[in-house]
């Protein structure tokens, strides 16, 4: 599984590995380096900068992870020259990138998100968002993209490289963009929702019968409001609107009980379930997240609540047992954030004593 995460650097100071009395061009054994190993060496290192209080920070991103399916969009790492042998100056084929490695963009990218195999990135730009996709490419996660040969075809092959995608995206301004398994969400500022790549599980079944949606394409729902924010899983994905409410649609434990297990469109989880009632009005869900088969949202009073298949206990709720509707974790401080993975969670939580 590929990482990607977005980070804010100083543009100045030196690299730490690039300080001390051995800067020089010497190996350990005396020997010198040349110039091509020095830089290698140099690259391959962590990226630390010393830091000071009016230093200007610059939107970085950085990857790290499993490099041969192009998710890290560093072309070099999964096919560094056309021969047996890399060419001179590029950079060695790997299969693990163990370390952050600082990708080179041109553009400021807002928005990240990981699935099985590819990586989604968004830019903000004053006119447009554009949105990129690498790596996977077999259930249309990044897109149909033409050949370079003939531009009358296409291919679903491999992207080592970020390739904008187009649709339905073409001039929105995309605010988040959300994926885990093959199935991809996109919104837009002004509250739209775009869908895109692996529908076997009913997600984009509004605007398809197909399995796959190869281009990114509006998803007309209705009743749903100006979407906020957008998560999927594995199988099901949801959608938080303006009012705090929470939609979900797909296969699988959903949150409406154990009745409803597919649908192929926007379902409302009723307020109440997440805390709203006569005595506290002003209760609204103010983050969704999704696992790979189980979701998560917190609520503008500091309360968690989860749902769906608790692999391994991975719902934190003090049982094995499935969870059918939202479920408020009992924890020793306010969460602030939290993170879904396949059998675990995370919470950052401000602590309350």
């Amino acid at each position: 599984m590929a990482v990607v995460t977005l980070a804010a650097v100083a543009r100045l100071g030196r690299r730490l590995s690039g300080l001390g009395p051995g800067r020089g061009h010497w190996t350990a054994a005396g020997r010198s380096r040349s110039r091509r190993e020095a830089a290698e060496a140099e690259a391959d290192a962590p990226v630390f900068q010393y830091v000071g209080e009016r230093a200007t920070r610059a939107d970085r991103i950085f990857v790290w992870g499993f490099s041969f399916s192009g998710a890290l969009g560093v072309p070099t790492f999964v096919l560094p020259g056309s021969g047996p042998q890399p060419r001179a100056g590029s950079r060695p084929r790997r299969r693990i990138q163990p370390v952050p490695y600082r990708l080179e963009l041109d553009q400021k990218i807002s928005s990240a998100a990981c699935g099985y195999g590819f990586t989604l990135l968004s830019s903000k730009t004053k006119d447009i968002t554009k949105v990129w996709g690498m790596g996977l490419n077999k259930d249309s996660q990044l897109g149909f993209h033409r050949s370079r040969k003939d531009k009358s075809l296409g291919h679903y092959n491999i992207t080592s490289t970020p390739t904008k995608l187009g649709g339905d995206l073409a001039g929105v301004n995309v605010v988040q963009v959300a994926t885990y398994g093959d199935c991809c969400l996109a919104v837009s500022a002004d509250g739209g929702l775009f869908g895109w790549g692996n529908s076997e599980y009913l997600q984009l079944a509004s605007v398809t019968d197909s399995t796959q949606v190869n281009v990114p394409r509006c998803l007309p729902f209705s009743g749903v409001g100006q979407v906020k924010q957008a998560a999927c899983g594995g199988t099901g994905c949801a959608v938080l609107n303006g009012e705090g409410h929470v939609f979900v649609w797909g296969y699988g434990i959903l949150g409406k009980g154990p009745n409803l297990l597919e649908t192929a469109l926007p379902e409302m989880i009723p307020p109440t379930l997440f805390g709203l009632s006569e005595f506290n009005p002003g209760v609204q869900v103010s983050r969704i997240r999704c696992g790979l088969s189980h979701f998560a949202a917190l609520t503008n009073r500091g309360e968690l609540f989860v749902w769906g298949k608790n692999i391994r206990g991975c719902l934190g709720i003090g049982r094995l047992e499935d969870q059918y509707f939202p479920w408020r974790v009992t924890m020793p401080g306010e969460p602030m954030d939290v993170a879904c993975g396949v059998d675990h969670m995370v919470t950052l939580a401000r602590s309350f004593i």
